[in-house]
């Protein structure tokens, strides 16, 4: 009688060793240990990524991103063969008790943003929160970062400044936002994108006055474009600007000759204030912010209210 065959053993398929490549080479990862690391990547040009960004992606267990096909070109640039895992504002209380559960099983997690530094107006502070709160290790792993790229080329005083990151939509809300940013002795940066940079820089012209800027569009990448000049100047040229890109808009603190604040600021301040407030609130609202006597505030607040009422009666 022919004899059995012995059964087969399923050996479980190795592990893809954790390597990376740059350019022909071709280079090791040791595995990370377990813990969140937060990976700053590039925000235009890959290669301003860092050989410890790179080694760290490819020895976490998943990479957590906003969008999979950003991040995979970056993967697949640099051969990194991690898997992905979506992390993002429309998904973060579904995802975040499942990275959560994994780092609790010992597992390494890189969290990354489309470009930069992550939880810059990007997602990421609930989970590296609550990460904290549960014990876990955190690692930054610094780098790209647009906001200091725009510093450091705009031009303009370092030695303080304030991040804003993105403005009000609406012209109203945005308006009465810089108004409380004026009064802020500092140089101040805001990001943008080319659907609203143009209207923008009008208000920003208008409500800032006096003081000079600079516009940083698609930073390190092919069509950098950087623009300084007072914000009057850089507002005259908004409709030949060519608005594709991202944005990075550094404004300079105001002139120590400067008015407090612009009667234009003053009254964007004025009218958000009115619109929820008493005529007492907002005046002594704006006049915390601007600094500026009791008496001419109210009677400002006073003009702004009867001519709302006027308007109202029209209609």
């Amino acid at each position: 009688m022919p004899s059995k065959s012995p059964p087969r053993i399923h050996e479980p398929a190795a592990p893809e060793p954790r390597q990376f490549a740059i350019g022909s080479h071709t280079l090791p990862a040791a595995k990370a240990r377990p813990g969140l690391y937060l990976v700053a990547t590039p925000i235009g040009n890959l290669g301003d990524v860092t050989i410890r960004a790179l080694e760290t992606l490819a020895g976490v267990d998943v990479v957590a991103c906003e969008d999979s096909r950003i991040t995979h070109r970056l993967m697949e640039r640099f051969a990194i063969r991690t898997p992905l895992t979506p992390y993002h504002e429309h998904n973060a209380t579904a995802a975040r008790p499942k990275l959560l559960a994994r780092l609790a099983q010992g597992q390494a997690i890189a969290l990354v943003s489309d470009a930069g530094t992550p939880l810059i107006s990007d997602p990421g502070f609930k989970l590296v929160r609550e990460a904290s709160v549960a014990g876990h290790t955190i690692i930054a792993l610094p780098g790209p970062s647009s906001v200091l790229a725009a510093l450091s080329v705009a031009a303009l005083p370092t030695d303080r400044f304030f991040f804003e990151g993105f403005l009000p939509a609406k012209q109203g809300a945005r308006r009465a936002r810089l108004a409380e940013l004026a009064r802020i002795d500092a140089t101040l940066v805001l990001f943008d994108g080319g659907a609203r940079i143009q209207d923008t820089l009008q208000d920003v012209a208008a409500i800032l006055g006096q003081r000079d800027g600079a516009i940083c569009r698609e930073l390190t990448k092919l069509h950098e474009d950087i623009r300084r000049g007072s914000l009057a100047e850089l507002a005259a040229q908004a409709d030949a600007l060519e608005t594709r890109g991202e944005f990075v808009l550094v404004i300079g603190p105001p002139p120590k000759d400067a008015p407090i604040m612009t009667a234009d600021a003053l009254d964007e301040l004025l009218r958000a204030s009115l619109e929820h407030d008493s005529v007492k609130d907002a005046v002594a609202h704006a006049v915390t912010m601007s600094g500026l006597p009791k008496r001419e505030v109210y009677a400002r607040a006073l003009e702004l209210s009867h001519r709302s009422r006027a308007g109202d009666d029209e209609n």
